[in-house]
């Protein structure tokens, strides 16, 4: 467990993806995932903070838990890809104007 992201932010995250893992809907074993690692300036604030089951998230870290060699398991880089993904459809806005204001956390 990560002691940095405040127990409040880490209920209103499993709140928000209603305790389901955000990539396969498994309820078991979720852990908080940081979609930037912090290592590379990514923040403990929930738009930066996604829902994962333990055998997601230990694919976001390159632990290949789904033996990818098979056909139809996730990479590390379908995982990566998939929660950059849900972030950018939770916080993408659109002004009443039309105006997209894209979640896009990379510089």
């Amino acid at each position: 467990m990560n002691a940095n992201i405040p127990n409040s932010t880490r209920k209103a995250v499993y709140r928000r993806d209603g305790y389901l893992c955000a990539l396969c809907g498994s309820g078991q074993y979720l852990q908080i995932h940081h979609v930037i690692p912090r290592g590379e300036g990514g923040s403990d604030f929930p738009e930066n903070l996604i829902t994962l089951c333990s055998k997601c998230h230990a694919q976001a870290h390159g632990i290949d838990v789904y033996a990818t060699g098979e056909d139809g398991y996730p990479t590390q880089a379908d995982v990566i890809q998939a929660c950059v993904e849900y972030m950018a459809d939770m916080y993408t806005e659109v002004d009443p104007d039309g105006t997209t204001h894209a979640w896009y956390p990379f510089k």
